[in-house]
């Protein structure tokens, strides 16, 4: 089932998600909703504060990403519980964008290496180190479940740059091609 995405100033976009168990009710059924949902609106990547849901989960398929980045052909990965170990490497720039800020993307800088322990769906530990696109990825995942947003990386003149748009994204003044539930709409009298 395709869930509906979070818009910018939802409240649950800013909570510090909680771990989960593996009693955690209709976890595989949450995991598929959270695949189909990113893949019907396009992303690569998709944590669970952005489908309403404060828990410590993200899910990753970089596929889309295959032209530019042949690496990335089979990276498809679920993080419950994960915890950044460490962030290491150069520091690079790169023009990120977010299903819960459609129509906005700005240039984040993040070091290049990420090491990350979590569990898969069957509740196996794992301790990994990513680098290059897919550490990025991880780590804009993992900001979600740390209340973080992509644009608390950017300078404030430039935030204050884009306060009409993110505005905007909140009350729902925005084409997008996918459900969101947008926490400042008015509701329509019909």
């Amino acid at each position: 089932m395709v869930l509906p995405v979070v818009a910018y100033g939802h409240p649950t976009l800013r909570k510090i998600a909680v771990e989960i168990d593996k009693d955690y009710p209709n976890l595989s059924e949450f995991i598929d909703d959270m695949f189909e949902t990113m893949y019907a609106s396009s992303g690569v990547g998709l944590a669970a504060p952005q489908v309403n849901k404060s828990i410590r989960v993200f899910v990753i398929d970089a596929a889309p990403m295959v032209d530019d980045n042949p690496e990335l052909a089979d990276f498809k990965k679920i993080f419950i519980n994960p915890q950044i170990i460490e962030e290491t490497g150069q520091v690079w720039s790169y023009n990120e964008g977010c299903l819960s800020l459609p129509d906005i993307r700005e240039d984040i800088e993040r070091k290049d290496t990420v090491r990350i322990q979590y569990f898969d769906m069957d509740f196996n530990f794992h301790d990994e180190t990513y680098d290059g696109i897919v550490a990025r990825i991880i780590q804009h995942e993992y900001d979600h479940l740390e209340g973080v947003l992509f644009i608390d990386r950017i300078s404030p003149v430039r935030k204050m740059m884009l306060k009409r748009k993110l505005t905007d994204i909140s009350k729902g003044n925005i084409d997008v091609n996918y459900n969101m539930i947008f926490p400042l709409m008015k509701k329509r009298i019909a």
